[in-house]
């Protein structure tokens, strides 16, 4: 349960709705008794205050719980009122449903408290006009209503009182479970006797589960009062991000080992040593390290293991080619035992909740890179918001945005209440219903489509399982029929967060229960059926309404969801150019790298098709892209891990180590403006070739831990260019290779090398010696650099200096008077023509922006601190490229 629900979620919704229709049933008829009106209106108004509170209000402080809470009945009784003066009036009654409608979604967009006000408009207006409340009796629903919500308020403080930091713990053991998961198929698929093929896939499940959990915690990291303070929740970050990527580099080499001929004596050790994983209880991480050791101790007894003596040639080659399998198992087998110790550390330390406080020199608050959607990592929300806003930034249409979703809800409103007036006067708020959940949580025809689908499975089936209870129960047992129509609830609101149709069974189910009240079970079918088709032409109605005013093309926003992913790559390599630019710079790697992942997420949600078509049906287009980004995202976290070290290049490394990102800045904003136009203007500039080249210029450097996390940190950008030139290449994009860092292919392109060199020879002796404190970089100069004169002294740095890339790069500071160490936030450059040119993330005060051709631009600075600001830059003509330097003070 935990594995399947991180944080036990859904099961608190379901708790959380059990006890507040109960308490709400209760009290609503106990002051209808009191209070001398029908237990029925004190029971619908009662409940109504039990449903929205469990529904509607799931926050996290007490203090917002019963703001939110207490505030429900008044706009809630106020409508009752009117609803009771225009009930003899039915078309004015149709219209303010249609008009109360439009205006949820309208208040939707200024936050969760004026979301929930227009939902009880809407509710209370409905529950009026079916109950046909007196105005005479509003005052007594109002003190109904009221004394429903305070004790729904109280019982949800002393049942289900919010404690996020318990909800933390519980999805660290969800993440246990799931890490278990994958050490138990790795067992498996080490078994030369099982099915290894199966085995793997099991694995790759786990993993993927494994990575939803963690993408999960991290955004409740930012929620409040889940962690002590923000430096512990970027601990907490750091520990489970490193965990997370051992136990794939654990399914990784175990993936590997199924291929290689094992030795038994290192097969049962790296057997021993997963199944310890796999069993060591919580708190006890420490304990791998022991196993890590012994798979050492096989791995390195391998080259030393006698073989059958030779006889027949045969004989001789079957006995080679087994040792050389058995010595290619030595490397995954090694890898295995590192990541095992790498994982005890991680998850011993993760486990504990970290220390009060970060290491130094990486001080830096948590920032969530995770948007989350019902305690899930989030879809096409984010991507929808920015079509529409890059849509409408001019004149009129600015309003498009706040009038958009109103629209769609009152004109499908206005067009299916006629029609469903018409099929049953009683119960035409039925298409209401249907347009309201349609346009609620979904962004594109094909959610919309699928969600139709889900209520429509549901409906039948909750009628078949509903009538058959009525059956089962009979109607004159109110108690019991109370007690399906609690658990119908109940049950759905614990399947809701896992697929729609489950909250739709038990919606009928308890429905049912209430219509057999008043309609004979010879009249249930038809009756059911036509809220079948009322909901359903709700549904299709809000659908075309929704696809043809002001209308977002699916590929459009799968497109903006793709250029999301791009930017996060974008960050995540700027980061990395800062880390071994200042090593004291306090950037994210890791969080960086968790954004690559939410932003795969928001992809998959939006390519997901409607149907599975067997394989061959429908275009596969999407699905390698997606795999290609999937495979990127792998290469993304992995760098971020071995790149986040203190490392100072020398001159001729650091110069290249520069090309080599601002090339692939340059690439990731070219394929931008492509997913952008789609007209692809310029090509993907193949790094890999300058990496290769500057790794073969650290390989005579010293070994150590440092210079193979350097290693592994460039061949997992290597990776990643490969693996973004792939989806560059599906997207239109012509892949190239970046000449070599020694090719001169103009004179200016001379000049500039010259001029790098010539500051590389101004070097002090002092600089000289920190550039190579590195990774185990060896400190001496590389061939072909002039060393520094002990006399010489650095010059002060002009105004703009040449990087061997295209463009002109912008580096500076933004900082304010409030946030000494920095503020954090978003850059945008606008060129003279009010054309966004480029654009990035300000973290811990620090900004790096490339790719700008000479000329005025504007810097637009926007801060969740602060109001926008923006700053006039004029870039310099540097022969094409530069570098600039420009702080801010906001």
């Amino acid at each position: 349960m935990l594995a399947a629900d991180p944080g036990l979620g859904q099961l608190q919704a379901g708790w959380r709705t059990f006890v507040a229709m109960v308490t709400a049933l209760a009290v609503g008829y106990g002051m209808a008794r009191a209070l001398d009106i029908p237990a029925m209106i004190g029971m619908m108004v009662g409940g109504m205050m039990g449903l929205m509170s469990a529904f509607a209000v799931a926050e996290n402080t007490w203090q917002r719980l019963t703001h939110a809470i207490l505030w429900m009945p008044f706009p809630y009784a106020a409508v009752l009122w009117l609803a009771a003066e225009l009930h003899d009036d039915r078309r004015l009654e149709i219209g303010l449903m249609v008009g109360a409608l439009a205006l949820t979604f309208f208040l939707a967009r200024f936050g969760q408290l004026s979301l929930l006000t227009g939902m009880m408009l809407f509710n209370g207006l409905m529950v009026g006009m079916m109950a046909n409340i007196p105005a005479g009796m509003s005052g007594k629903a109002f003190l109904v209503a009221l004394t429903s919500a305070a004790a729904v308020l109280a019982t949800r403080l002393l049942l289900c009182y919010p404690m996020p930091r318990e909800d933390l713990l519980r999805t660290q053991r969800a993440f246990v479970v799931e890490a278990r998961r994958v050490a138990d198929a790795a067992v498996e698929a080490l078994d030369p006797d099982a099915d290894q093929e199966r085995a793997v896939r099991r694995m790759a499940r786990a993993l993927r589960r494994l990575n939803v959990t963690t993408v999960t915690i991290d955004g409740r990291l930012a929620q409040p009062e889940v962690a002590a303070d923000p430096d512990m929740a970027e601990l907490l970050h750091r520990h489970l991000f490193d965990a997370e990527l051992a136990l794939r580099g654990i399914g990784r080499a175990v993936q590997d080992l199924t291929r290689l001929d094992v030795p038994p004596d290192l097969r049962e050790a790296l057997v021993v040593g997963l199944v310890v994983a796999r069993d060591t209880p919580l708190g006890s991480a420490q304990g791998l390290r022991p196993a890590a050791e012994i798979i050492r101790q096989q791995a390195d007894a391998v080259p030393h293991l006698p073989h059958a003596a030779p006889s027949p040639p045969d004989a001789v080659q079957q006995q080679t080619d087994t040792g050389t399998g058995q010595a290619e198992s030595v490397e995954p087998a090694c890898r295995v035992a590192h990541l095992l110790d790498s994982l005890a550390g991680s998850l011993s330390h993760w486990l504990a909740l970290g220390r009060n406080s970060p290491e130094s020199p990486d001080e830096v608050p948590f920032q969530s890179t995770v948007a989350l959607e019902r305690n899930r990592p989030a879809g096409s929300a984010a991507a929808t918001k920015r079509v529409l806003a890059a849509g409408t930034e001019t004149s009129w249409r600015r309003a498009v945005p706040f009038v958009r979703a109103p629209l769609h809800a009152g004109v499908a409103a206005a067009i299916v209440c006629p029609i469903t007036d018409a099929i049953d006067p009683h119960r035409f708020y039925w298409g209401l219903v249907g347009v309201m959940i349609t346009l609620f949580g979904t962004n594109t025809t094909h959610e919309r489509l699928r969600k139709f689908g889900h209520r429509m499975a549901g409906t039948v089936v909750g009628a078949v399982i509903g009538i058959a209870l009525l059956h089962l129960v009979g109607h004159g047992h109110v108690y019991v029929m109370l007690t399906v129509i609690v658990a119908g609830i109940t049950l759905g609101a614990w399947g809701m967060q896992r697929a729609y149709a489950f909250w739709v069974v038990g919606l009928v189910v308890a429905l049912v229960q209430l219509y057999g009240l008043t309609t004979p079970d010879a009249g249930m079918d038809h009756l059911l059926g036509e809220r079948l088709l009322d909901n359903g032409l709700g549904i299709l109605v809000a659908t075309v309404c929704a696809a043809l005013i002001f209308p977002l093309s699916g590929r459009r926003i799968t497109r903006e969801a793709e250029r999301g992913y791009v930017s996060a790559v974008d960050d995540l390599v700027s980061q990395l150019a800062l880390r071994w630019e200042d090593p004291d710079a306090a950037v994210r790697l890791r969080g960086a790298a968790r954004a690559v992942d939410s932003a795969l997420f928001q992809v998959v949600s939006l390519v997901r098709p409607l149907v599975r078509m067997p394989l061959g049906v429908r275009e596969r287009g999407a699905d390698n892209r997606t795999a290609l980004l999937t495979t990127a995202t792998g290469h993304a976290r992995a760098l971020a891990a071995a790149a986040d070290i203190d490392i100072d290049l020398a001159p001729r490394q650091a110069e290249r180590f520069t090309r080599i990102t601002a090339t692939l800045t340059g690439s990731l904003r070219a394929l931008d403006r492509a997913l952008a136009t789609g007209e692809p203007d310029e090509p993907w500039q193949a790094v890999t070739p300058l990496i290769r080249e500057l790794k073969a210029d650290l390989d005579p450097a010293p070994p150590g831990p440092r210079a193979g996390r350097i290693r592994t940190a460039l061949r997992e950008l290597a990776a990643l260019d490969e693996s973004l030139a792939g989806y560059a290449e599906r997207c239109g994009l012509t892949v190239r290779s970046t000449p070599r860092q020694d090719v001169v292919s103009s004179p200016m392109e001379r000049r500039t090398q010259a001029l790098v060199a010539e500051w590389g020879i101004r070097r002090t002796p002092h600089d000289a010696a920190t550039s190579g404190r590195s990774a185990g970089v060896s400190t001496t100069a590389a061939p072909g650099t002039a060393t520094a004169a002990p006399q010489s002294v650095p010059p002060t740095p002009p105004a703009v200096s040449a990087t061997p890339s295209g463009g002109v790069t912008v580096a500076g500071t933004v900082r304010c008077d409030r946030h000494p160490a920095g503020c954090a936030g978003w850059i945008t450059v606008i060129d003279a023509r009010g054309k966004r040119v480029a654009a990035g993330s300000v973290q811990s005060g620090r900004y790096r922006v490339a790719g700008l051709r000479p000329g005025p631009h504007t810097l637009v600075v926007s801060a969740s601190a602060h109001a926008p600001h923006a700053e006039l830059l004029s870039v310099p003509n540097a022969g094409g490229t530069g570098r600039i330097g420009h702080d801010m003070r906001l």
